[in-house]
């Protein structure tokens, strides 16, 4: 995701009430959020479906980071011979 230009990409939410469509198109054209304010402080955020799809993405991978982290330190391993027999084992049924 890219950085927000704080001139461009903070509004509030009657400026995005009023010109909505103008800024999902921006979100989508410049690939960077936008902040929309309530009574002078952040609210939500407006990104588009491809930043949205891409911090899903990222945020899967790192899950299964951690929980393969996590599987290391309660020695839920396994040794190649081990594997390698599994494997053999699966392909078989």
């Amino acid at each position: 995701m890219k950085q927000i230009q704080v001139s461009e990409d903070i509004v509030s939410l009657s400026d995005f009430k009023s010109h909505a469509s103008k800024m999902l198109r921006q979100a989508q054209a410049t690939r960077r959020p936008i902040i929309i304010t309530q009574n002078g402080k952040p609210a939500g955020v407006l990104i588009s479906p491809a930043e949205f799809d891409s911090l899903s993405e990222q945020n899967r991978f790192i899950n299964a980071v951690k929980s393969g982290l996590a599987d290391i330190e309660q020695g839920h391993v396994l040794t190649d011979e081990e594997l390698d027999k599994a494997l053999d084992e699966t392909a078989m049924v």
